[in-house]
């Protein structure tokens, strides 16, 4: 058996709690019975639940492993530091891990009773992991049967892509779709009105109580109001229900009931979701029409606020960029999907390879005249909230901004995904200018910017203004620029010698950081 590892937390530092929704893994979770069929692993489950299912493998002798776990994980332990079962059990349990797995020898001839009676008395499934069993092996084979699951669930998505492209091109797409849908996850497809009306539907029909359950989720999501989510599920008994809206502007909603939810369902759902949208364009009236008439006359010439009514929002504009988490580059499907979830229609999935997806997001707000009015900066920062992180995507989003200067929200957006990729998190919204820097009029802030900066070339620039936003992080700047640690110590070196100024100097990056940010 290996040697069990004992995790140390760094010195000064207290016992976080775990994440309470940690973020799922990309693989889909493997059933405890699958690691159990793994005949040469020689594993016995002796107490707690039959079923249970695994996200990941952890090895710790801490006493108290809880700080460090993030739920879903099959923790192998030799007991090394187990002085109390029952409290070590609850902690696990709290921790929500998923199942515990006791090495025997050297530490212990066998595993304690008190262990046993615990995990039963709790519901953790306890697993004998025997002394000629190493715990690598059985990280190896959970990290094998999550690259089977992964495997079997990209395949069973991929037939259902090519399945619901067939039915699309059928001369009636919407109800060919629907019943596509339907028969992939095994269920029923409806697509509703926001008021609950079916437009059509799809597999077997539900007796009337999870039918209205259906009816009642779709609601939720339907874009009657600001605000509305863009997915929402429930469960009615042993049917799993979902709702997407659908891009457009009538609130049309796909509804899914299911007697079993699987890996790859949420996908499959999403790629129904974009077709649709884009297929119940005829719905959707003068929607559609306007947005094409919009675009039409700004590749015309016209200027934005003349086309912005057409566009079917007068309030204000977010630009988004977004980017796939796991760094796969996002094709017309998962940009669209991903638009959809957002809801708007008016995405740019780029040409594929490192760019981003590029969203334009309208946000609710007064008009005067046809024009979006200035948000204040606290009724601003309400509108941004409502741009949800997305599951899968790292997201830079511009602060709310009328639509002749969506120019530069695009800059912000650009520089906002930058940050959030290089701080890991899932969305970054580039706030608008205030404080101090407001007090200062634009053109004299402008003006001098451009002298300050002139020494430097663009790549200089930005590479000062991600730097500066990191606290002079190298590593992270690194990760934002996508560039090697050592090209940022070289490109910031020689802004240093260009501006002579001493970057480490708190004034100096104050007053450059003003600089910047009126690029």
């Amino acid at each position: 058996m290996d040697e069990p590892s004992m995790p140390t937390p760094p010195a000064g530092t207290t016992h976080p709690p775990p994440l309470s929704s940690p973020p799922g893994p990309p693989t889909p979770p493997i059933p405890l019975a699958e690691l159990l069929a793994s005949k040469d692993l020689g594993l016995r489950r002796i107490a707690g639940p039959a079923e249970a299912e695994l996200l990941w493998v952890h090895t710790s002798e801490m006493a108290d492993p809880y700080p460090y776990l993030l739920g879903g994980e099959l923790l192998l332990s030799a007991g090394v530091l187990l002085t109390d079962p029952d409290h070590y059990v609850g902690r696990l349990v709290e921790a929500g891990a998923a199942a515990l797995g006791f090495g025997v020898r050297p530490v212990h001839e066998t595993v304690p009773g008190a262990l046993i009676e615990a995990c039963d008395r709790q519901g953790l499934p306890l697993l004998e992991v025997p002394p000629e069993t190493p715990f690598t092996a059985i990280a190896r084979a959970v990290w094998r049967l999550m690259a089977e699951a992964r495997h079997r669930e990209l395949r069973r998505v991929t037939r259902a892509q090519q399945a619901l492209a067939t039915a699309a091109a059928r001369p009636d797409p919407v109800p060919a779709v629907l019943h596509q849908l339907a028969t992939q996850l095994g269920g029923r497809a409806v697509l509703l009105t926001a008021r609950g009306e079916e437009v059509h539907a799809a597999g077997r029909r539900l007796p009337p109580e999870p039918a209205g359950a259906l009816t009642r989720l779709a609601r939720v999501v339907a874009r009657e109001r600001p605000g509305s989510p863009a997915s929402a599920t429930d469960t009615h008994g042993d049917t799993h229900l979902s709702a997407y809206a659908l891009g457009g502007g009538d609130g049309l909603v796909l509804a899914l009931a299911a007697g079993r939810r699987e890996s790859g369902d949420h996908t499959v759902a999403g790629i129904a979701v974009v077709l649709l949208s884009l297929l119940a364009a005829p719905h959707q009236g003068a929607d559609a029409a306007g947005r094409s008439a919009a675009l039409v006359r700004m590749l015309l010439g016209a200027a934005p606020a003349e086309v912005a009514p057409l566009l079917g929002a007068t309030g204000p504009w977010s630009v988004i960029h977004a980017r796939r988490t796991d760094g796969t580059p996002a094709d017309g499907l998962t940009a669209g999907a991903l638009g959809a979830s957002l809801g708007t229609a008016l995405v740019d999935a780029g040409r594929g390879g490192g760019e981003a997806v590029r969203l334009l997001l309208p946000l609710p707000g007064a008009a005067e005249g046809g024009a979006a009015r200035p948000l204040p900066e606290a009724e601003a920062e309400a509108e941004a909230d409502r741009i949800a992180p997305q599951p899968g995507w790292t997201l830079g989003a511009s602060a709310p901004t009328p639509i002749t200067a969506l120019d530069a929200a695009d800059s912000l957006a650009a520089r906002a995904l930058a940050h959030a990729q290089a701080t890991r998190a899932p969305l970054t919204v580039d706030a608008p200018v205030s404080g101090l820097a407001a007090l200062v009029p634009p053109e004299q802030a402008a003006a001098h910017a451009r002298a300050l900066l002139a020494p430097l070339t663009a790549p200089l620039a930005d590479t000062l203004r991600c730097w500066l936003s990191l606290h002079g992080s190298w590593d992270r700047t690194a990760v934002a620029l996508g560039v090697h640690r050592n090209t940022v110590r070289q490109r910031i070196g020689r802004c240093g010698e260009l501006l002579d100024a001493d970057l480490d100097d708190m004034d100096v990056r104050a007053e450059l950081w003003f600089a910047l940010r009126q690029g």
